[in-house]
């Protein structure tokens, strides 16, 4: 099916390409969403008198996007999840999860906005991309920890998982000392 897309999308096309597409495609997603008309010839007309006023109404949302992107960009965002021992998450960190912090944090951004390829499972630092327009993406830094102390380790750069069982290791290596020291002076109490 030919249509004619109204604002650019991605993969596809921008303002007023005329491009062809799957018809479940067109049918249940492009059309109902306003992004793009049937091409057919009494369509094409009517965008191309729509045309300016289209191509402003896309510079003002991107230039709203860009404005948001300034202030949105390289932000760091605070997750506390419960994890197992081993920095696995029990549940993961989806796009929901995200835009509602950034939200709460006071920015704009829906879920779909967040370009998420598949949920974060563990603890970490990561970055993600949000798109805010499509011309108009940033990068968002998702700090996902235990406690807001380990939270504290990781953006400094500390590797919280490493760290952790560099501890563990410590410690038993102290408890095995001080039984083999009982131990010792246990036998020397005997003897």
């Amino acid at each position: 099916m030919d249509i004619i897309l109204l604002e650019r999308v991605g993969r596809l096309g921008g303002i007023g390409d005329i491009v062809s597409v799957k018809p479940g495609y067109a049918r249940n997603y492009l059309l109902p969403q306003k992004k793009a008309l049937r091409a057919t010839e009494s369509n094409k007309k009517l965008f191309e008198l729509q045309r300016t006023a289209l191509e402003t109404r896309n510079a003002e949302a991107r230039a709203a996007a860009e404005a948001a992107s300034e202030g949105l960009a390289g932000q760091a965002f605070l997750l506390i999840r419960a994890a197992g021992e081993s920095g696995q998450l029990y549940g993961s960190v989806a796009a929901r999860d995200i835009a509602e912090a950034a939200n709460a944090a006071g920015f704009h951004v829906a879920r779909n906005q967040v370009q998420l390829d598949t949920p974060i499972k563990a603890i970490g630092y990561q970055t993600v991309k949000i798109r805010l327009h499509p011309e108009v993406e940033v990068e968002v830094f998702i700090n996902v920890a235990r406690t807001p102390d380990e939270a504290e380790r990781q953006a400094k750069g500390e590797n919280v998982i490493n760290s952790q069982f560099d501890e563990d290791r410590v410690a038993a290596a102290e408890q095995a000392a001080e039984i083999a020291e009982n131990a010792v002076q246990l036998d020397g109490y005997e003897a």
